[in-house]
């Protein structure tokens, strides 16, 4: 297809991880420095990855040498390739070749076209099996889609975060994916909206989907390539890993106080 290759993308990955991770594999205490993005990535003028910190992923790493990630919502067939889970399971497999010692586990639960409130709903009970140190949330298509109301939205996810939070669990949440035909759909920009809302009032990241597959594709167009919605979208997620990965690397080394230690007896709905 026009556009880039998910080979390339995890190439650019592992380069990254390597040099944001080696120095601290190696006991280094200063923080490296993260690489900059595959220019196949590039969005410029998009802040594509919102900067929070990641304290209990942190505390795991420096008490377990362990990271549980928990991925909840929609998923991408056409990106699972070579490697089970897609752009989930790259990132579990380039932290660990990545961080010695290091033991990266990806639980995947996302289901297609799942609305926020019951995803909701799951992620108590999943994290409770798992034990999860970070939830990894893709969110919005599917209710801006089903007129879910705005407020209902935002107080399912917002109250879903808070509880995470209570419960020391990191969160990321993929916001909503680009679609041409939605571009002035008052609905879609809503939902889209309150995505960033929420994130701006619970302190999390927020991988800015929309706005990077918006970018990416009118870079592509300035280049005189024309790429089908489908193409936009598998591009999108190539480069999710990508984003994934600088957002994890960029929590990891963000300062917010000291983190505070699980609750006896672990995780609890």
């Amino acid at each position: 297809m026009s556009g880039i290759s998910s080979r390339a993308a995890l190439g650019g990955v592992l380069t990254a991880l390597t040099l944001v991770w080696g120095p601290l594999a190696l006991g280094q205490s200063a923080p490296p420095q993260i690489a900059p993005i595959p220019k196949a990535c590039e969005a410029a003028g998009t802040n594509v990855v919102g900067a929070s910190p990641l304290p209990n992923v942190t505390v795991a790493l420096k008490e377990r040498k362990k990271i549980k990630i928990l991925a909840i919502g929609a998923t991408s067939a056409s990106l699972r390739g070579p490697v089970s889970g897609g752009h989930y399971a790259v990132v579990e497999s380039l932290l660990e070749s990545t961080f010695k010692g290091l033991d990266v586990e990806v639980v995947h639960r996302g289901v297609s076209g799942e609305l926020a409130a019951d995803a909701a709903e799951r992620i108590r009970t999943e994290v409770a099996l798992t034990e999860a140190d970070l939830v990894l949330w893709q969110l919005g298509t599917a209710d801006a889609l089903a007129q879910v109301p705005v407020a209902d939205f935002h107080v399912a996810v917002a109250e879903t975060v808070a509880w995470l939070k209570e419960h020391k669990v990191d969160t990321i949440l993929v916001g909503i994916r680009y679609a041409r035909a939605m571009t002035k759909d008052l609905h879609y920009q809503a939902i889209r909206a309150a995505i960033k809302e929420v994130a701006r009032e619970q302190g999390v990241i927020r991988i800015n989907r929309y706005e990077a597959e918006e970018t990416l594709e009118s870079i592509r167009r300035q280049q005189g390539v024309q790429l089908s919605e489908a193409e936009v979208t598998e591009a999108g997620y190539a480069c999710m890993a990508e984003y994934l990965a600088r957002a994890i690397a960029a929590g990891l080394f963000l300062k917010d106080g000291p983190p505070q230690g699980r609750p006896s007896g672990g995780k609890q709905p």
